[in-house]
């Protein structure tokens, strides 16, 4: 047996013919080459806990004593993964993931061996993971993590506090009961061991990919795309890899949820008792119990679900009813098991203690405050003027998720397509936008077929938020220099790098040499250099 697409031909009266070029090898091993580069680099630029436990040990603490070129290293790893992936999407946006482009199991083991470095290595991008750990400890130890900051309940130089940086140290948990339930296990298996439950939350984020991992390829069939690139647009995204397994947000788990659920309800017959209807509204409020924005997936399993019994207002109403039913129980439950009630509700609003750049609605609001100061004379009433566009935000995401359902129950829409629609609404126009937030739209959306613009920008946007944030979780107060020198540093090394990987493709042909910008194959005359390949 050979493996397909592979010329094994047999000349006549010689030895085998050789194999075919493998034409996607050099981009898998450059964006592994890069993975590597991100694991040893993050021993130094990482958002390591303090004290750092590296300190003392030989090799291993040796990128923590020159932090600017262990940042270089990071960041020349990062342009390589993301350079490697964009090429590979360009080899599959032809035909997908048939040969002569990489195939599905070669995909599959290229996600693979780039996000394992990754999982091994100290975090990268966000600090997040330690304020997880303290607010979980909290909850384990009676107190009240929505209400408390991990500096009031455990004193500022506790070891699960010092990593936590400073404008989150006196705020209460914004997440979910679920997650801190979850945290709460981990904190029974490794106490105030920082190394032990980094790594027991990367083990949850990653129980979370594995959730994505399944059910995209189900979604994908279901919209009629080739699932090898959903795969690879979806699972594979340099965000999924730099912020879901590195940084170990938990949006793995609210996304994983929240499109199981999904798949599962899309299972249900027409009856109300449904098991498949359930189960997934049961998955998608455990979802929202981790953060709350996936709860706008109920709403479009219910509308999909009141389509097929045949969109009557009764239909809705019955959906409505049963899926609130759903809601109020789990949250009922986990308020009266945690003894916390919905106080968690009310710790929502914390993130928007900062000011994102990436929100629509913030950047309005500090434009607005501005020219007030500027033009008006009228005193500083930012703050007022970021409420109101905010607020504006908000319900302008709303009404949008209100006509997509209506465009899903009127079955101008397909109910994957909304709901990924519908939660990019939701992220565009909230008041606080983080990279990785782009997560609960940009994995939806790329099981869809019904938005082919929509899936060429998300490689755009993808390639370049997953460069934007700082390896190191934090900002470069008091050590500014050392960012830009390492991005000059780093963009030296990728452009050693592409030109070596440039050469290697002189006089090749293949969907690789397609897929490379510019590239032109050695011996062709100099009039035909710039004529397609």
């Amino acid at each position: 047996m050979t493996a397909p697409g592979v010329d094994t031909t047999i000349a006549p009266g010689g030895p085998p013919a050789a194999p075919a070029r493998d034409p996607s090898r050099t981009a898998r091993l450059l964006g592994l080459v890069g993975s590597l580069l991100m694991a040893g680099g993050a021993l130094g630029s990482g958002a390591l806990p303090v004290p750092n436990p590296l300190f003392g040990i030989r090799v291993l603490s040796l990128p923590s004593r020159n932090a600017t070129v262990a940042i270089a290293v990071t960041y020349a790893g990062i342009g390589m993964v993301v350079l490697a992936w964009l090429w590979i999407g360009k080899m599959l946006r032809e035909n997908g993931a048939v040969v002569p482009a990489p195939d599905r199991r070669q995909l599959a083991r290229t996600a693979v061996l780039w996000a394992i470095p990754l999982a091994l290595a100290p975090p990268l991008f966000s600090r997040d993971v330690y304020s997880y750990l303290a607010q979980s400890a909290t909850l384990a130890r009676g107190l009240d993590p929505y209400t408390l900051g991990p500096a009031e309940a455990f004193g500022v130089d506790d070891p699960l506090v010092r990593s936590i940086p400073t404008i989150w140290r006196d705020t209460g948990a914004p997440y979910g009961p679920f997650f801190l339930v979850l945290g709460r296990g981990i904190t029974a298996l490794t106490g105030n061991d920082i190394v032990a439950g980094v790594f027991a939350h990367r083990a949850l984020a990653l129980l979370g990919v594995a959730m994505i991992v399944w059910v995209l390829p189900k979604l994908a069939r279901r919209c009629g795309l080739d699932v090898g690139l959903a795969m690879w647009l979806g699972a594979a995204n340099p965000l999924v890899l730099f912020h879901l397994i590195s940084g170990m947000h938990n949006e793995s788990l609210m996304v994983g949820l929240m499109l199981v659920g999904f798949e599962v309800g899309l299972r249900a017959g027409d009856r109300w008792w449904d098991p498949h209807l359930l189960a997934g509204g049961v998955l998608i409020v455990l979802a929202s119990a981790v953060k709350l924005p996936a709860l706008l997936a109920l709403g479009f399993l219910g509308i999909e679900w009141a389509r097929r019994r045949g969109g009557r207002v009764r239909d809705v109403a019955v959906a409505t009813a049963l899926h609130t039913g759903i809601a109020v129980a789990v949250y009922a439950a986990f308020g009266i098991g945690t003894g916390l009630g919905l106080a968690w509700l009310d710790a929502l609003d914390a993130p928007s203690l900062i000011r994102s750049w990436l929100s629509i609605s913030t950047d309005l609001g500090l434009l607005g405050g501005q020219v007030g100061i500027i033009l008006g004379g009228l005193g500083d009433h930012t703050d007022a003027v970021l409420g109101l566009t905010r607020t504006a935000g908000l319900v302008a995401a709303a009404l949008l998720a209100g006509w997509l359902m209506l465009a899903v129950l009127r079955g101008r829409l397909d109910a994957i397509t909304g709901m990924a629609a519908g939660m990019a609404a939701v992220v565009v126009l909230s008041p606080i936008v983080h990279p990785w937030y782009l997560l609960w739209a940009v994995i939806p959306l790329a099981a869809t077929k019904a938005m082919p613009k929509a899936r060429r920008a998300m490689l755009v946007i993808s390639g370049i938020l997953a460069i934007v944030v700082p390896p190191t979780g934090a900002d470069f107060n008091f050590r500014a220099y050392q960012l830009p020198m390492s991005i000059i540093a780093g963009l030296l090394v990728i452009a050693l790098t592409l030109l070596v990987v440039r050469r290697s493709l002189v006089g090749r042909t293949g969907v690789d040499v397609d897929a490379w910008p510019g590239h032109v194959p050695a011996g062709r005359p100099k009039e035909d250099r710039g004529a397609p390949l």
